[in-house]
């Protein structure tokens, strides 16, 4: 059983072909289906990298199962293209939005990408040059280990005068200096906003005080722009966020900030907090940057112990409800003063912004 370009490289078979039915997921219960005969699902290079193999195994036993990987595409190219791979990023692009590629462009940063089809390298072309990584070099390698492959080089911005055939890969070799930041606070240009932003000072300890580690999700009550949800999801590849947000504007906004600069783990929910919550996967992490409330801090002390949670506040009101938490259930209260310098008449003065302040607790 596997598509029918891999089945066409296996002539003269004299047991039974199954064309796997696209789109993928209708191949999994015809696959099940055959459970108890001998069969061999095809699949390119190592499936268990960006590949189908994690796929098909949580449709089977344990047990039941074994796998037999080649090698993958990415050390292939990896090959052709003298690149070490533990300095590469290695990207899944053939079922993934392109702006996945957002953070990990940097001028000379080489990264290697899966591509859905050879029409898909076009579309590559054309995202890297809005963004201004235009004369990026494309290492375009098609067929890779087969009779057929073919390795073309050419600028980003030029890649629409050639014709790629399927299956195909791209090397990057990214030119351009708008680079996102590896570190929370990120410039708050970066973030389409109404003035309902984290600043990025006060978003960099805002992250520090949420403490991102691997595999946890996050509750962002008030997302405003999305710029915390975005910086935390952009912190390990395994983490995921929530958002919460009542105005449906806002909210949008939030959605194509996280398109934009490649957080598609961000779930974006319209509802007004506490209400939405009970439907909404536990967190490991909570931080409130909006909508602060008696209520709401009722609602969240009920979540599992081992929660954290971080609350921000500007308000006289919402500072004095943090202050008295604080002192009933402990935690770290912070006071954040920032001020910065600007002009003042022909010489420059100091001007704050609001003060925030913080409360930092684990339930």
């Amino acid at each position: 059983m596997g598509p029918a370009r891999h089945l066409a490289l296996l002539p003269n078979l004299a047991c039974e072909t199954v064309i796997w039915p696209v789109p993928f997921a209708n191949g999994l219960p015809v696959l099940v289906g055959l459970r108890g005969r001998k069969v061999v699902a095809l699949a390119s290079g190592d499936p268990f990298w960006f590949g189908a193999g994690s796929v098909i195994a949580r449709a089977l036993e344990p047990g039941e199962w074994c796998a037999l990987p080649g090698p993958s595409t990415f050390s292939l190219a990896a090959a052709r293209l003298g690149w070490p791979l533990e300095q590469t990023a290695c990207l899944g692009l053939h079922a993934a939005p392109l702006s996945r590629l957002r953070p990990h462009l940097a001028d000379d940063a080489r990264i290697i990408v899966l591509l859905r089809e050879g029409d898909a390298v076009e579309e590559l072309g054309r995202y890297l040059t809005q963004i201004g990584f235009g004369a990026s070099d494309l290492h375009v390698m098609e067929a890779l280990g087969g009779p057929r492959e073919k390795h073309t080089k050419i600028s980003a911005q030029d890649v629409d005068k050639i014709s790629f055939s399927h299956p195909v890969c791209a090397g990057i070799m990214a030119h351009g200096a708008d680079a996102l930041s590896l570190t929370p606070g990120r410039e708050d240009t970066f973030f389409d906003h109404d003035g309902q932003i984290t600043k990025a000072p006060v978003r960099a300890l805002t992250l520090a005080a949420l403490a991102p580690r691997p595999v946890e999700h996050l509750w962002d009550i008030g997302g405003g722009s999305g710029s915390v949800s975005i910086e935390w999801v952009l912190s390990h590849i395994t983490l995921r966020a929530t958002t919460i947000e009542a105005h449906p504007d806002r909210a949008a906004r939030i959605r194509e900030n996280a398109a934009k600069l490649g957080a598609d783990r961000v779930t974006v929910v319209e509802a007004v907090a506490p209400d939405g919550l009970d439907a909404l996967d536990a967190p490991d992490v909570v931080f409130v940057g909006g909508g602060l409330s008696q209520a709401l801090l009722e609602r969240l002390w009920q979540l599992p112990p081992g929660t954290r949670l971080v609350a921000n506040a500007v308000t006289l009101e919402s500072e004095t409800l943090l202050a008295q938490w604080q002192a009933d259930k402990g935690g770290d209260l912070l006071r954040i003063e920032l001020t910065r310098a600007e002009p003042l008449g022909r010489k420059r003065g100091w001007k704050g912004a609001y003060p925030v302040v913080q409360w930092s607790v684990t339930l």
